[in-house]
């Protein structure tokens, strides 16, 4: 016997993310309640420049109460495919469009309690094609050298768990094309 729902509910309907109520029979035969954020999914961009360095965004983080220093990255819209969205998220971020994208991995953000599932894409072979960000939305565009994300990274510069996760994945890629 596996996780059994006898009753769903949306008890919040958000901008970026939904919020509903299980009531589930576990496998022992007992019920509990699991809150779960429904999340549409989202993208992280690794964008490298022809110096080889990777874009970042800075930007205030309002639920932290402080800015952080991120990959660039972007909810899907309704019946958005990940590789649309990730067209328009870097030229919203970084006002920049990636002649090449290459998905290098996939992960779910927080299971615990989200069904976000993040998308990860190289960027490569840009050039200056903005589009408008999003209002509400302060971003400034940081060109970091790939040898020193380890020290941001020691440091406590770069920690959002998106970041972190995609320049793992990344790690492949970046070893092999590393400009020292």
């Amino acid at each position: 016997m596996g996780y059994e729902t006898k009753h769903s509910e949306t008890v919040y309907l958000g901008k970026a993310f939904d919020v509903r109520r299980d009531q589930i029979l576990l496998p022992d035969g007992k019920e509990t309640t699991f809150d779960v954020v429904v999340h549409p999914g989202a993208v992280t961009l690794i964008p490298i420049d022809s110096a080889g360095r990777i874009l970042f965004v800075r930007q205030y983080r309002y639920a932290i109460g402080e800015e952080l220093l991120e990959l660039p990255a972007g909810t899907l819209d309704e019946g958005e495919e990940p590789e649309a969205c990730a067209h328009r998220e870097i030229r919203e971020e970084t006002g920049m469009s990636a002649g090449k994208l290459e998905k290098i991995g996939e992960f779910f953000l927080v299971p615990g309690y989200s069904t976000e599932y993040m998308y990860i894409y190289l960027a490569s072979d840009l050039k200056p094609d903005p589009l408008p960000g999003d209002e509400d939305e302060f971003i400034t565009v940081e060109a970091i050298a790939v040898q020193k994300i380890p020290e941001l990274i020691s440091q406590g510069i770069l920690r959002d768990a998106k970041s972190l996760s995609a320049l793992f994945l990344a790690e492949p890629y970046l070893s092999r094309n590393r400009v020292d």
